[in-house]
């Protein structure tokens, strides 16, 4: 029971740390500025509900993914760790995603255009991103229907909690400001890093065998 709880909080670490609900509340923000509050809603749960299915897709046919293009386990965790340190190394530094500052042409008049957003930039590559899909398969794979039902599991709990995070952004910003924002995303940053490089260390043991 401790493993799994251990495995269980070690994943939701991972996703929150590149998810980073909170630093991307301004994102969303952003994107949504000046859409009703119903509209609003829809557009965080139809991201939401479109990164889990991305995120069901790659934590089932991860094995068949694998076995399609001959690849192992070691080897795509040694990539998704890069992957994962990078991601950390950019958000370590401070740097933002384009999508953070929509120009004039991107802001949206009907309602389909509004809810399409849904789809691109925020479920993915904002949401379900290649960082968010490599943990997905890394943690799923040769574990068992454990690991991908974990996996699965908190990946919803995660969700769950950004759709508030989305939902109240408004005043959360307002609360805490865009100073302790930028800490938070450094230190989300930080230990998205270290996580990527646990994740190369553990393809390269089973890689080498040492």
């Amino acid at each position: 029971m401790d493993s799994l709880l251990t495995q269980a909080l070690t994943v939701f670490m991972a996703f929150f740390a590149i998810m980073n609900p909170i630093a991307n509340v301004p994102v969303f923000l952003g994107l949504t500025s000046g859409n009703d509050e119903q509209t609003t809603r829809s557009v965080a749960l139809r991201s939401l509900l479109f990164a889990f299915a991305v995120v069901v897709v790659f934590s089932l046919a991860g094995n068949a993914i694998f076995q399609l293009f001959g690849l192992t386990p070691s080897a795509f965790r040694i990539t998704g760790g890069i992957i994962v340190f990078l991601i950390g190394l950019h958000m370590l530094q401070g740097n933002q995603s384009s999508v953070q500052n929509p120009s004039a042409t991107d802001k949206l008049n009907s309602l389909d255009a509004k809810l399409s957003i849904a789809i691109s930039p925020l479920g993915m590559p904002l949401l379900a991103g290649p960082g968010t899909i490599s943990t997905a398969m890394n943690f799923s794979a040769g574990g068992g229907i454990t690991n991908i039902a974990i996996t699965i599991a908190v990946f919803a709990v995660l969700c769950i909690i950004t759709y508030f995070f989305f939902i109240f952004g408004e005043k959360f910003v307002r609360y805490l400001g865009t100073s302790a924002l930028g800490v938070i995303t450094r230190m989300m940053g930080l230990i998205l890093a270290a996580i990527g490089t646990q994740m190369v260390i553990e393809g390269l043991h089973g890689a080498f065998n040492f």
